[in-house]
């Protein structure tokens, strides 16, 4: 068991960004073009990144497909979308320059995400559309999963009421703006930090939240110190968790009027951690947006989320990390691992046999499994790839539960697996 686990009081952060932090524009501008490209494509291989800065947009990467979109059409209206409406703001869809430098994937990668190594022996052969389960994966790598049972998304909580607060942010921004709501200076930057203490292991409050949101000039730091208390802070935290000696910062500098592009330069897969667990669990490195499902990066780091909020939920374990390794363009995995922190209820030999008997790892077995040739992947690129509730995400399903209950003849009582 972790010193985390056994710990008498320890103290953990995660933090959020909003849609309009300078990163996350970048993330869901890769991400729109990815999905309008997959509406045309399902079998486009896409690789494309977003730089921003100052009035600008730079779209790079690589891309094979037989679709065609206007990139800039959709880089315009994803800044839109995200609220960057007016040159007030310091970037605007309507005036910032667009330019787009793109090529086609390596042929040296393409074979080997084409071919799988285990397709014929030591033959390498193009796969038939009925041997495509076998295809190779398209970068070597390893990938991690995790899950624990903190909150009913099975989230770890720093990170969880992180997200929540950045999206109540927005939301009160957006309808302030149609006017709805008592919050009209917001503007799209923002960011929030939770800091929650643990007790061996099990979350028992709060200690410290911080908000930073980008802001109109004409408003005071007072008004929007109560208006955050009021609207975003206390909609979100649950009580029981706040007391009297929670540390409460918002805008700690003072003032948060230049954001976006115009505050810093964003980069697509640069939250990374943002995006996955708040550094509660290991990160294996590679980002998500802008990459299609046939890169393991992103579709075996989802396989990975489904395999361990499916093993918490299914009681086999209150807390489990799995990492799952790939070289390119072999199929099957290179390592799996698995670690339930001294929380599992069956020995996690155990739990690695159900993964191997119930979830297939392979690249396009991943692929089928959770249907990821399709436009689903630019909601994912704003407050996190998991435990989203607001969202419909297959790697979010609880769909292999009794399963794994079965496969270990187990009943659950108590929060216990009783073996039959």
């Amino acid at each position: 068991m972790t010193s985390f686990m056994r710990s008498p009081k320890t103290f953990f952060t995660s933090e959020s960004v909003t849609e309009g932090h300078p990163d996350k524009l970048c993330d869901q501008i890769s991400d729109a073009i990815l999905d309008a490209i997959l509406v045309q494509d399902p079998m486009a291989r896409v690789a494309c990144e977003t730089a921003t800065t100052t009035g600008l947009v730079l779209v790079a990467g690589e891309i094979t497909t037989s679709a065609w979109i206007d990139m800039s059409a959709v880089v315009r209206q994803t800044i839109e979308q995200v609220g960057y409406i007016n040159a007030d703001y310091g970037f605007d869809y309507r005036t910032c320059g667009v330019t787009t430098s793109i090529g086609k994937q390596s042929p040296d990668i393409d074979m080997g995400v084409s071919k799988s190594l285990e397709s014929k022996g030591d033959k390498v052969v193009h796969l038939s559309e009925d041997e495509l389960e076998r295809i190779g994966a398209g970068d070597q790598g390893m990938m991690i999963g995790f899950a624990c049972n903190e909150t009913d998304e099975l989230m770890p909580m720093p990170i969880s009421l992180s997200h929540k607060l950045t999206r109540q942010l927005s939301q009160v921004r957006r309808k302030s703006w149609s006017g709805k709501g008592p919050m009209t200076y917001l503007r799209p930057d923002g960011k929030a930090q939770v800091t929650v203490q643990y007790e061996k292991g099990v979350p028992t409050r709060v200690d410290t939240i911080v908000v930073s949101t980008q802001h109109a000039d004409y408003v005071d730091r007072a008004q929007i110190r109560q208006d955050v208390l009021d609207y975003i802070i206390k909609p979100v935290i649950p009580a029981h968790l706040l007391d009297a000696d929670t540390k409460i910062y918002v805008n700690p500098t003072g003032r948060f009027v230049t954001g976006g592009p115009m505050g810093d330069a964003g980069l697509t897969g640069r939250k990374i951690i943002v995006d996955t667990y708040g550094g509660m669990a290991r990160h294996g490195g590679g980002a998500f947006s802008g990459k299609d499902p046939t890169k393991v990066d992103r579709s075996a780091a989802y396989a990975a989320r489904h395999i361990a909020k499916n093993i918490v939920a299914a009681g086999l374990a209150d807390r489990v990390e799995l990492q799952i390794a790939y070289a390119i363009g072999v199929a099957r995995p290179l390592s799996l691992f698995v670690e339930t922190f001294g929380t599992g209820k069956v020995s996690d030999e155990e739990i690695i046999r159900l993964i191997n008997e119930h979830f297939d790892l392979r690249p396009a077995g991943i692929i089928q499994a959770l249907n990821l040739r399709r436009p689903i992947y630019q909601p994912t690129a704003a407050f996190g790839h998991f435990g989203r509730t607001d969202v419909d995400l297959p790697w979010e399903a609880l769909d292999k539960v009794p399963m794994l209950r079965k496969g270990v003849g187990a009943n659950l009582q108590n929060n216990e697996v009783v073996s039959q």
